[in-house]
């Protein structure tokens, strides 16, 4: 016979809840991930701690021998016993409750209604307000409220009033420095000053964001108590205190009253509200001081939230204008390799970050010949990303043609030189092969040595050339030579392939790539890059990439 019922609600110690529907006959409940429901987090359960079991019409429960101990309905479960609607067992910081036909749940996201035939009455205990009630111009005269057989005055407050208006005044979404000039006009009027000034902090320093007066001179010690030890401070008379009385701005002005107030969030200081009074205006008393430290309070959470949305604004519009840079940058690089008879060619790039500053290229020159082209901008992002392209636009202007190719280098380093920031330099290769013959004739920048994978097995690396680009002007380069055979791959690549590192510090390596390329040495040149790809991504256990990877391949086939 079915069950009447198998649904059941589980609640955690947090008091998140789930339903749950038993679809066997036996469900065991614990720490281990062989039972059931499986609560791995849960410490105060044991590895096998309970089992519900159905069996001829009626579920019961029954303890595994747990370390805690199960309690049903708040008895501690010493054997078997039948588990009915409405009952409750606790097992660990769970509790399980038999939900039964028809039973439903109510959680803390549930609200139900049930109807009640007596009405309320407004002669007992019930008091009935409404916001235009309270908030209307009729709140600051007397009024009579009645309460069983008492009667209670009312007054209005200037203070509620005051933060009342403070709190419309501060909802709406302002410009952050309209906003400061607002909350100096609401702190001069709820205590009726007659100077002000709001500070905030940039960094270290204190900046003026909005002033009513001129001439201010705060106390040294009054600015340290309010911004390190967030205290309020009220001073009735500034003419008999000794320390203030000596500044002649106090004097001259008349000052009387003073109030220095934190502008405090829930756990830090962004600046801090001076009020001044003169004599003939009136003098700051405790609840003035009080009001306006709630003010304050109210103030900078909300200058806080402005800040923090003009900065998500220039994040956004930053984050928009990146994804138009890293567009505009692929545009630039080849968007697929040539199809060139007798060399199968393939190369992709990715950035560590929006835009990089890794550099590749394919050039086809008048005698059938074709330049490879890999270059690495020191740096990562916006800086590296320009001086990219400006590598790329001279190297579309030098190399018309595949002749003088070392000559033709020097005068990109001396370009790159007059042009490139001193804490800037880009490693760079440059390789022509005749794809007929396989001669590959090649300068290395201080590039990363590419490897010639031999299809009859190793490998061997690109290593001769000069030093990086953009140093040392008058740098001389040599041409040398190579030669690929039916078969085998040339690999470029930057170094954010080989020294791309795994959790414990071990960096992937050319022998690695050397390996996987000659693993996959009759794949498409576009696999064997994607599949590089893939490689390092594992190796580093999917983290960011520290650098731009870039690869490039080419097979001669």
């Amino acid at each position: 016979m079915a069950p009447a019922s198998r649904e059941f609600i589980i609640r955690d110690l947090e008091g998140h809840s789930s339903n749950v529907v038993l679809d066997q006959d036996r469900v065991t409940l614990g720490r281990s991930t062989a039972n059931q429901l499986s609560y791995p987090e849960d410490i105060g359960l044991s590895r096998q701690h309970v089992a519900l079991t159905y069996q001829d019409g009626q579920w019961t429960v029954e303890d595994l021998g747990s370390k805690n101990g199960t309690m049903l309905n708040g008895q501690k479960l010493e054997a078997a016993m039948p588990f009915r609607p409405g009952d409750r067992i606790a097992a660990g910081h769970l509790t399980i409750e038999f939900l039964g036909a028809g039973s439903t749940q109510l959680t803390r996201d549930t609200v139900e209604f049930v109807d009640n035939e007596e009405q309320f009455s407004s002669t007992a205990t019930t008091v009935v307000a409404s916001l235009d009630a309270v908030l209307g111009p009729q709140a600051n005269e007397v009024t009579m409220a009645a309460d069983m057989n008492k009667t209670t005055v009312m007054t209005g407050n200037p203070q509620m009033w005051a933060l009342i208006k403070a709190g419309r005044e501060l909802a709406g979404h302002r410009p952050l420095a309209e906003l400061f000039e607002v909350i100096m006009d609401l702190s001069m009027e709820a205590v009726m000053a007659g100077r002000g000034v709001l500070l905030a902090l940039d960094g270290d320093q204190l900046k003026v964001r909005a002033a009513r007066g001129e001439g201010f001179q705060i106390s040294r010690t009054v600015r340290d108590r309010v911004l390190k030890e967030k205290a309020s401070l009220l001073v009735r008379d500034a003419q008999l205190d000794r320390g203030l009385r000596e500044h002649m701005s106090i004097v001259e002005q008349g000052v009387r009253s003073i109030l220095a107030v934190p502008l405090q969030t829930n756990d830090k200081v962004i600046g801090l509200i001076y009020l001044d009074s003169p004599d003939q205006i009136r003098e700051f008393n405790r609840e003035d001081l009080n009001l306006l430290t709630v003010m304050a309070n109210v103030a900078a959470i909300r200058i806080e939230h402005a800040r923090l949305n003009e900065i998500e604004e220039t994040e956004r519009a930053m984050a928009k204008d990146m994804q138009q840079a890293a567009l505009i940058q692929q545009r630039l690089l080849p968007d697929k390799a040539p199809k060139v008879e007798g060399l199968d060619l393939g190369a992709k790039t990715v950035a560590a970050r929006s835009v990089g500053g890794d550099y590749y290229d394919f050039i086809r020159f008048p005698d059938n010949q074709v330049g490879l082209i890999v270059g690495d901008v020191a740096g990562k992002g916006t800086p590296a990303a320009l001086l990219m392209s400006s590598l790329q636009a001279r190297v579309h202007v030098l190399f018309e043609d595949s002749n003088e190719l070392a000559a033709k280098i020097e005068r990109l380093n001396r370009t790159t030189c007059a042009n490139c920031p001193d804490n800037r330099f880009i490693t760079f290769f440059m390789g022509i092969i005749n794809p007929a013959t396989g001669d590959l004739k090649y300068v290395s920048a201080g590039h990363n040595p590419p490897l010639v994978v031999r299809a009859g097995g190793g490998y061997e690396e690109l290593g001769s050339g000069g030093v990086i680009l953009g140093i040392l002007a008058m740098a001389k380069y040599e041409e040398a030579y190579a030669k690929l055979e039916k078969g085998d791959i040339l690999v470029l690549f930057s170094d954010g392939v080989t020294e791309a590192a795994d959790p414990d510090d071990n960096d992937f390596g050319e022998e690695r790539l050397a390996d996987m390329v000659f693993k996959m040495r009759d794949r498409p040149a576009t696999e064997i890059v994607e599949e590089i790809h893939k490689a390092v991504h594992v190796f580093t256990q999917g983290a960011p990439p520290a650098d731009d990877i870039t690869v490039v391949i080419a097979r001669r086939v």
